[in-house]
């Protein structure tokens, strides 16, 4: 597949991108070498491929459930505008 410098002005033109005339040549090149490498890889056979999750097959670190934090819900009440019962108050906004 290859792309020309006026469909590089086209697609540019319908993105809203501004583009240099004289680097149009270049990004044309520089598409075409992606669509020919995307070219090849839907070439190739992967039938029998189970789908992965990762392909080095790594797992997530798992660490310990612990709380390391204290509460402090009373502290930050403490600083707030108006605060009752555990909540926070704030004036009605939708009528």
């Amino acid at each position: 597949m290859s792309i020309t410098s006026d469909q590089i002005t086209h697609i540019a033109r319908l993105a809203r991108l501004k583009t240099d005339p004289e680097k149009s040549e270049y990004y044309a090149a520089q598409l075409t070498r992606i669509m020919n490498l995307v070219e090849q890889m839907n070439q190739i056979d992967i039938g029998d491929t189970e789908p992965m999750s990762h392909p080095q097959d790594a797992g997530l670190r798992l660490r310990a459930d612990a709380v390391t934090a204290e509460d402090q819900r009373e502290d930050f009440q403490s600083i707030a505008p108006n605060a009752k019962d555990g909540l926070y108050l704030v004036p009605k906004v939708i009528e």
